[in-house]
């Protein structure tokens, strides 16, 4: 029963770490990246539609990405879902085939900003682990009864080691994004 709780809030915790890492990839630095467009949503015949499903995204050069849509007909709204994303600062051009977006050289006014906001989605990572962490703790309580007071104390102390070392993950993902943005 204790190994179930340990091995769910283990389970939980690595996804966590995986979400926190993909939500850093979708912060821009200064080369185009396919992941910075992975969750913009296009109204696509009234639906919001991630842009991975309506298009092929391409990089032709550092700062420029080429979005190939499936459907012709798409090409308007992708550019607009583009154009209305805040954080990529992009001015899309749409050729009638494809979207190409150029992305602007990032000042170190942008990228503090930029930094700021990764050190946001990680603290928000951090506390969703620790809210795992405080789940699995009441599981664990709730067991009391059935197990002695020794396993549940190992069983604490090995969620507390699982916790910290997720924490350590997203802070050490942290610091690589941070010192990505801050390279020029």
């Amino acid at each position: 029963m204790i190994a179930d709780v340990l091995n769910d809030a283990r389970a939980r915790m690595d996804r966590a770490v995986e979400a926190a890492k993909e939500d850093f990839a979708t912060v821009r630095t200064g080369r185009a990246n396919p992941q910075l467009f992975q969750k913009i949503l296009v109204d696509y015949y009234g639906t919001p539609t991630p842009l991975a499903q309506l298009a092929s995204l391409n990089n032709t050069e550092a700062r420029t990405l080429v979005v190939t849509p499936y459907d012709k007909s798409a090409l308007k709204a992708i550019e607009q879902a583009i154009r209305d994303q805040p954080n990529l600062g992009a001015n899309p051009t749409n050729d009638g085939n494809i979207v190409r977006v150029t992305l602007p050289e990032l000042t170190a006014e942008r990228r503090k900003e930029f930094v700021k906001i990764v050190r946001s989605k990680g603290e928000d990572a951090k506390v969703h682990v620790r809210g795992i962490r405080r789940k699995a703790k009441d599981d664990l309580d709730a067991l009391k009864s059935d197990v002695g007071e020794d396993e549940l104390g190992r069983a604490e102390k090995e969620l507390d080691t699982l916790t910290r070392t997720h924490v350590d993950a997203i802070d050490e993902a942290l610091k690589r994004k941070e010192a990505e943005l801050l390279e020029v």
